[in-house]
């Protein structure tokens, strides 16, 4: 009967109802069962008809399952749920009892629902009898109705089994509903066995409940004289209707058994596109012999069985190959970064081959930058796999030739729409200077990048954005608008994919800054907190990959800047160029650097005005003194003009040309990167150790 739990609800003042004495004159018993407080009272001839002394009964409900076998009880709690369930006022139901001498006893119960004013059900009044003679009055008919309703329930097994079978995605889920409250108690079986047939052998993958494992029988042969070798052989299911039929036909097993007091057993095989795919074993502690009817719904439940299980291993399997395809196109290595920590994590998705074209890579880049980028090819399936393979070799190929971000993007996008694919894709692109911590953003329909803080504040970084790689060369459309941000020692940097951000239902905005939140939550370094929001993807579940790029610039190792001195310089402005160089020649005599004083100077004010002339608008001169290997100093000049400088040759009367001549001959080493809307132009210089 089923256990509705005791509470601390007082009882109700009528409660135990009386019967008239009538009922006793009739070998009824009566019972008052409250639903609140989880107690079922019983009177003197209810004791009797359930073959208890009162002493031997505590008032609970599921106490009575000395005398109901399990499969009795479970039926009758079907009858009374069904009938809570669909208002219904009354209900009865005939089931067996297990005597105290062992024999069984036909009982039948009527019970009536009282329910409050809400229609809520709170008691059950009713009676039960000794059914014994009025089922051997009319035994055909009331036995086939029994045979009936158990053939009913027994069906319904294989229903609810089977239901929750398809929602097995591995053979661990499969063993799993077996295993369960759901699986083996609803089959009325007190152990299961099940084993997969691998090369020749049976491999036990699941045995139930613990302790019922049989030495020497993890691994087993065909041929070997077991039940479950026997089914796999034959294809034929092994109905063991005895312990003296179990003893006699299995001699090497049955010892190992007798502790479970095994009474019968059912061996199934289990069959999947006429082969054997493994075999099952139900051990029963309660019955003897199985009716035609039982059989026949045991052998449509190995059927089902072995379905879900062909259907989990494919499942598996496909799940291996995509995930390998998908590892195949990915980086193997990372290459290790001077000044920063790099961390790369993905998370597959968790449908078979519905896995998608998520990859990140980290790409060394001339002149000792480094190139991070993360996308995601449209779908999920291995066509978006492959795709993204070969998008991400092209995507690196063309950032380690030294092209602009812009041009990188620009160029990827060309190379999708030619793959004659009708897939897009989205990516964001970071260019990184770690010595001068600046780095350059391109954005093609991706999420935005995170940034925390030393200080642990962590926010989204507002990249101005360009239409995903395939359809902006389909539209023409491949500008691509470069974001520069300054990466200082200690700042950490996010790049990933909308698996980690995106839900059903759920804002992108919101997402955005509930993952903030995480970064700001999680651990400073960058492999734990990567490894922080792999797990925060996993425990959240869903059907997208996860691809996660983490950069911290080191403090300690990476080469940073001592000293920073910025000027703003306005066109036709001549006092704030005079300032500007007089700032620069005091600021680097004052950092230790005055022999090459002069040089810095000079090349500065050439830089300057040549933005100050060739182009419109102001100029932004920033000097830097950067640690590390050989102690440099840096100077950037930034405009906002596009237009690459050119060398040219100085005529013999004039001294127009001679700029970056000038430049190339003073500098150590100097180049040119796109900025956002404009360039800057920079070079660096090697000065002896000093204080700065």
């Amino acid at each position: 009967m089923a256990d509705r739990g005791a509470s601390a609800l007082s009882l109700p003042e009528d409660w135990p109802a009386h019967p008239e004495p009538i009922l006793a004159l009739n070998r009824m018993g009566s019972f008052d069962w409250d639903l609140d407080a989880g107690l079922f009272h019983m009177d003197a001839q209810a004791f009797e008809v359930f073959d208890l002394l009162p002493e031997e009964y505590d008032g609970r409900p599921e106490s009575l399952s000395v005398r109901v076998p399990q499969p009795e009880g479970a039926r009758l709690d079907a009858v009374v749920s069904r009938a809570i369930k669909d208002g219904s006022e009354t209900y009865g139901a005939y089931f067996r009892i297990r005597c105290r001498d062992g024999t069984s006893r036909w009982t039948h119960t009527q019970g009536c629902i009282r329910r409050d004013e809400t229609g809520r059900p709170r008691r059950v009044i009713g009676i039960v009898r000794d059914a014994t003679q009025e089922l051997a009055d009319s035994a055909a008919r009331s036995l086939r109705a029994a045979q009936d309703e158990a053939f009913r329930q027994q069906t319904n097994v294989v229903q609810v089994v089977s239901a929750a079978l398809a929602h097995a995605r591995s053979v661990r889920d499969v063993i799993d509903v077996l295993k369960n409250t759901h699986g083996i108690r609803h089959l009325g079986a007190a152990s299961l066995v099940m084993g997969l047939v691998e090369a020749g052998r049976i491999r036990l993958v699941a045995e139930g409940p613990a302790g019922s494992f049989v030495p020497g029988t993890r691994i087993t042969r065909v041929d070997e004289p077991y039940p479950m070798s026997e089914v796999v052989s034959t294809l034929s299911p092994r109905f063991i209707e005895s312990p003296e039929e179990f003893a006699e036909n299995y001699p090497i097993l049955w010892p190992h058994l007798t502790d479970l007091q095994i009474t019968s057993a059912a061996y199934l095989p289990l069959i999947a596109q006429g082969r054997p795919i493994g075999a099952m074993g139900l051990l029963y502690s309660d019955r003897r012999g199985f009716s035609d009817e039982e059989r026949a719904v045991l052998v449509a439940l190995g059927s089902s069985i072995a379905q879900s299980l062909q259907r989990a291993m494919l499942y598996e399997q496909d799940k291996d190959l995509a995930q390998g395809l998908q590892q195949a196109m990915l980086p193997r290595t990372i290459p290790s970064v001077r000044g920063a920590d790099v961390a790369v994590r993905y998370r597959s998705a968790s449908l078979g081959r519905d896995i998608g074209g998520d990859w990140y890579d980290v790409i060394p880049l001339p002149g000792g930058r480094l190139g991070a980028v993360v996308g995601d090819v449209q779908g999920h399936d291995t066509h978006a796999a492959a795709v993204m393979g070969q998008l991400r070799i092209v995507l690196r190929a063309y950032a380690a030739e030294g092209h602009t971000p812009a041009t990188v993007m620009a160029r990827a996008s060309v190379f999708l729409r030619e793959l004659d694919t009708d897939r897009f894709a989205t990516c964001l692109y970071a260019q990184a200077d770690l010595s001068t911590g600046v780095v350059q953003f391109v954005r093609a329909g991706h999420i935005d990048p995170l940034v925390r803080r030393a200080d642990g504040t962590c926010s989204r970084v507002a990249v101005e954005g360009g239409l995903p790689l395939g359809l902006s060369a389909e539209f023409g459309r491949l500008e691509y608008p470069v974001t520069t941000l300054e990466l200082d020692p200690g700042h950490t940097l996010l790049l990933c994919t909308d698996g980690l951000v995106e839900q059903p239902g759920a804002d992108l905005d919101d997402g955005m800054r509930a993952l903030a939140r995480r970064v700001a939550d999680g651990p400073a370094e960058a492999r734990p907190l990567a490894d922080r929001l792999i797990e925060l993807a996993e425990e959240r579940g869903g059907d997208d990959d996860v691809a996660v790029l983490v950069l911290r610039r080191r403090a300690s190792e990476a080469p940073r800047a001592r000293g920073r001195l910025r000027q703003y310089v306005a066109p036709g402005d001549a006092d704030a160029l005079v300032h500007a160089r007089h700032a620069i020649r005091t600021t680097v005599r004052a950092w230790g650097a005055k022999d090459r004083a002069d040089e810095i100077e000079l090349v500065a004010d050439e830089l300057m005005t040549n933005a100050l002339l060739h182009t419109e608008g102001a100029a932004i001169v920033t000097l830097r003194a950067l640690d590390g290997p050989g102690r440099r100093l840096r100077i950037e000049v930034e405009d906002s003009s596009s237009a690459l400088p050119r060398r040219r040759e100085a005529g013999e009367s004039g001294v127009s040309g001679r700029g970056l001549l000038l430049v190339d001959r003073l500098t150590d080493v100097w180049g040119v990167e796109a900025r956002g809307g404009g360039k800057a132009v920079w070079c660096e210089f090697v000065v002896p150790g000093g204080g700065g």
